[in-house]
């Protein structure tokens, strides 16, 4: 009985050209549109020399350590300024034209002219900070023990870094992953197209179908769990058809732990089936409006996991941390970041198993609900 009701459902659904689309083609569309949205986000921030320009008074041209130092960090393919030297007008008019990020007048003490603050105009500040610091712990030392001048001169030249970078994880932070790892949750979450039907197909007074479906010798849980068993087959088809897609043609990087990654899609899967049957259960509408609210909900959730604006998953787990762990779209997408980035499992497995607590209240939600419904006549 299994294997009939499941290859005639299997058929039927794969002839459903409205939810494979949904399911499938639409996902696979947005992934391409994201990947030429997307693809420069990263190199846009890389570090580029800051425009910079010292007025050129005879303190400047007195002062040959300063005019040293500017020009040793002002050279090289990696340096940290594009340094121009002129005069005090020219330089308030680069200024005002937007042309650098400040000027710098050599005076006692050292004078930065910005006209806004901002990211370039910091590490401008801190470098002279640091300029200063140095110098006067120069001429302390030299006031107390003026013998080691040279000594001291070579220390400054071979700087000792004791401060070790050592990066968390193997893997380096990527924003851009995180709005392909939402599309990937939503994705599984419009497998609730399949689960709505399931139930759509089960209810006599809503399908024609389910009212010749009902009249067959069958329980009607048995029914639904062959039925479900087909969707969940195509859909769980069609997620890993996206994912070889965004991996090779996109090339996505999911991270080394690629068996974790099936698993975690499945059960993303298996969540956005037995989701949109539970919609499906307790909405007693029209199946117009239970789709309305299958994707809006579905929507809202991915726009508070960071699909649309990246910062809105950070703003929820900040100012409402609870709804970070209610949103099965946030989890999912959370869970696929942690396989790429963190090294242990301990959040996965947080989020994998909060996200299957969903799947169990579904599955009873469903079953409490169908169970319950009896008609007088078909």
């Amino acid at each position: 009985m299994f294997a009939h009701i499941f290859m005639y459902r299997l058929k039927c659904l794969l002839r459903d050209r409205e939810t494979i689309f949904w399911t499938l083609i639409f996902p696979l569309l947005l992934a391409v549109f994201f990947n030429m949205a997307f693809s420069n986000l990263n190199n846009g921030e890389t570090f580029k020399a800051i425009d910079i320009a010292v007025v050129d008074n005879e303190q400047y041209q007195e002062d040959q350590y300063f005019r040293s130092a500017l020009n040793e960090v002002s050279q090289g393919y990696d340096r940290l300024f594009n340094l121009v030297v002129v005069s005090k007008d020219k330089a308030e008019q680069l200024l005002n034209d937007n042309l650098i990020a400040g000027y710098i007048v050599v005076e006692t003490p050292l004078k930065l002219v910005v006209n806004k603050s901002g990211m370039n105009q910091s590490i401008i500040k801190n470098f002279l900070d640091n300029y200063i610091q140095t110098v006067s712990a120069v001429n302390s030392i030299l006031t107390v023990n003026p013998s080691r001048q040279q000594e001291l001169f070579n220390d400054l030249g071979n700087r000792r870094q004791y401060v070790k970078e050592v990066p968390g994880t193997k893997a380096e932070p990527n924003n851009v992953l995180l709005y392909f790892y939402t599309l990937i949750a939503m994705a599984c979450f419009y497998g609730g197209f399949f689960g709505m039907r399931e139930i759509t197909d089960t209810q006599p007074n809503i399908s024609p179908l389910a009212a010749r479906i009902n009249t067959a010798p069958v329980h009607k849980l048995k029914l639904f769990v062959y039925s479900m068993s087909a969707s969940l087959l195509i859909h769980i088809v069609e997620m890993l058809v996206m994912l070889m897609f965004l991996r090779f043609a996109i090339r996505i990087d999911f991270g080394t732990k690629t068996g974790y990654v099936l698993l975690t899609t499945i059960v993303g899967s298996i969540a956005g089936n037995t989701f949109g049957a539970f919609i499906s259960a307790i909405v007693k509408k029209s199946e117009n409006i239970k789709v309305g609210i299958l994707i809006c909900v579905s929507m809202a959730g991915s726009f508070l996991a960071g699909m649309m604006y990246q910062n809105m998953k950070y703003i929820v787990a900040q100012k409402i941390p609870i709804l970070s762990y209610l949103n099965p779209i946030n989890l999912l997408t959370d869970a696929f970041y942690c396989l790429y980035y963190y090294d242990g499992f301990l959040r996965y497995t947080v989020n994998i198993g909060i996200l299957l607590i969903f799947v169990i209240a579904f599955c009873l939600g469903i079953y409490f609900i169908i169970r319950r419904r009896k008609y007088a006549s078909l």
